[in-house]
């Protein structure tokens, strides 16, 4: 079970650096004589046992780890764990599509519809309290789950039930770095 999430994750991460590379190769060539690429992080492998350990290390309440992802990469893959989660709302992402692997638990998902008076809490990112008109399915573990952008979601686990998932989030352009926020104990004064 596990080996076949790993093959899964690794796909997923694999074509999805594909994609992300593509642009930067086609925009490198020159007259030069071409070389193959470099690696832009560090590759990581992650065993059973090591995803396990961390998954239990999440456990107590709600919390994600992010594995890969970051300024500057299209990628993010991030073992997410919910003990209860009463309060989720439906979102859409406009410029990101969102892989769920469930490792652990159920929960139920609903797709498609509409957001029901959605707003925007970042650009980009839409929230909602419900979805209108989406289809309902039950997740359980081993399920994949691939959302396109721009689809509506709203995942809602059970009271009290634990559910742990690995998601996988491909962005349509490299994640910029985050903006400097000002220093309190800056001397420094506008003119």
């Amino acid at each position: 079970m596990l080996t076949r999430m790993r093959l899964i994750l690794l796909a997923t991460i694999f074509l999805a650096a594909l994609v992300a590379d593509a642009p930067a190769q086609s925009a490198g060539a020159s007259t030069a004589a071409r070389e193959p690429t470099k690696p832009s992080r560090p590759f990581i492998v992650l065993t059973a046992q090591s995803l396990a350990d961390l998954e239990r290390k999440l456990q107590p309440e709600n919390k994600v780890e992010d594995l890969i992802g970051g300024e500057g990469m299209q990628l993010r893959v991030a073992v997410q764990h919910d003990k209860t989660r009463p309060t989720a709302t439906a979102e859409l992402h406009d410029a990101s599509d969102d892989v769920y692997y469930v490792l652990e638990g159920t929960a139920t998902l609903t797709l498609g519809g509409k957001l029901d008076a959605p707003r925007e809490v970042e650009p980009g990112e839409w929230r909602s309290p419900r979805i209108i008109g989406g289809q309902t399915f039950e997740i359980v573990k081993g399920d994949l789950i691939v959302v396109p952008r721009g689809t509506p979601h709203h995942r809602i686990t059970v009271a009290g039930k634990e559910f742990s998932m690995i998601l996988i989030k491909v962005f349509a352009e490299p994640l910029r770095a985050a903006a400097p926020k000002p220093d309190p104990k800056s001397k420094t004064q506008k003119p």
